[in-house]
């Protein structure tokens, strides 16, 4: 009899376990839900009919009792205001404080912190294998505190996956990911933050199943002591034919699109563009300046403009540094101090 009990026992308790891992993730989904934020972003762009505003809505979640959280670049780069929604609905102004295009990751510091919100658990990402089951929590369409389930797909390293984001290691992952969903935290089983959600490749414009989530280990190597200056523009690199159109006295340069309001870059007095034209193809910014050089480093690549970010990473706050831009055909040359 104690055998067939024991058979019996093994028989009936898969029944029962989708009931018992359903009621896991409700109490994971509680326990962390006041630690995701919905980042709200306002900007402006260049058209064809000049410069326009618009609106930027994403997820964050929030890592320290200071203030700080971790959100996706491209949801508040380049942008003139950011707010951030905790989950009692009480809105707080933020500015970047750290940030890294290359792996689209951000670190937003907060004006205060309210009482609603909680700090999230941070875990470490290298134990993570593929098949794990993971949640994620955010705003997708701008639909507040949604929760998605699903597993761990692939794991891609740096610079093998997304070409202008070469930086970033990358979880692929079946949970929903959608419009909003853009930096916010993905949860292991045990309710610690695992990644921060990038995108999702789709076909159709909604999620197929092929979304990529920046693992938290990689997100925070690369926003702790980062500067933000290059983080507050918009723009291209300008090379080869490029260059020579846009008549560069150099073999490259950087033409802005945008500048932040009240930014680094606002503040020593670089310009953004003002209209769109089309060049072999592509649509353009012009109007802006095109940054030549800064503290002599020149801007004639994606790495260079990264050895001028960590020039301006170790330099003490107020270090003066000086830029050469292009600007209506002359050369010319702005001054600011680090922060």
């Amino acid at each position: 009899m104690k055998v067939l009990a024991v058979i019996l026992a093994a028989a009936v308790l898969p029944a029962f376990a989708p009931a018992a891992r359903a009621q896991n993730l409700d109490d994971i989904f509680r326990k962390v839900n006041p630690s995701v934020v919905v980042v709200r972003a306002k900007g402006r762009d260049v058209g064809a009919g000049g410069v326009t505003r618009f609106n930027e809505t994403g997820s964050g979640v929030l890592i320290s009792a200071s203030g700080k959280v971790m959100t996706a670049a491209h949801v508040v780069n380049a942008m003139d205001e950011i707010t951030v929604e905790g989950v009692a609905g009480e809105v707080v102004s933020a500015k970047i404080i750290s940030s890294d295009a290359a792996a689209d990751v951000s670190l937003l510091q907060l004006e205060r912190v309210t009482a609603a919100m909680q700090v999230a658990r941070i875990g470490d990402s290298s134990t993570v294998r593929v098949g794990q089951q993971v949640m994620v929590v955010g705003a997708p369409y701008g639909l507040a505190h949604s929760m998605s389930v699903g597993w761990i797909s692939a794991r891609w390293p740096a610079n093998t996956i997304f070409r202008d984001m070469p930086l970033a290691e990358f979880f692929q992952t079946t949970a929903t990911i959608n419009t909003g969903n853009s930096g916010g935290p993905m949860f292991n089983m045990a309710g610690e933050v695992i990644g921060i959600v990038s995108q999702n490749i789709s076909k159709s414009g909604g999620s197929e199943g092929l979304g990529f989530v920046v693992t938290i280990n990689s997100a925070q190597k690369l926003l702790i002591e980062r500067k933000v200056f290059w983080s507050a523009l918009q723009g291209i690199v300008l090379t080869g034919d490029l260059a020579a159109i846009f008549n560069v006295p150099a073999p490259a340069g950087f033409l802005v699109k945008t500048v932040s309001q009240g930014s680094q870059a606002w503040n020593m007095g670089l310009q953004g563009g003002d209209r769109i034209v089309t060049v072999g193809g592509r649509e353009i910014a012009l109007g802006g300046d095109i940054i030549l050089s800064v503290d002599g480093i020149p801007v004639v690549s994606e790495d260079n403009i990264e050895k001028i970010r960590n020039r301006l990473a170790v330099a003490p706050p107020g270090t003066p540094f000086k830029m050469n831009v292009l600007r209506a055909g002359k050369v010319i040359e702005l001054t600011g101090t680090t922060q």
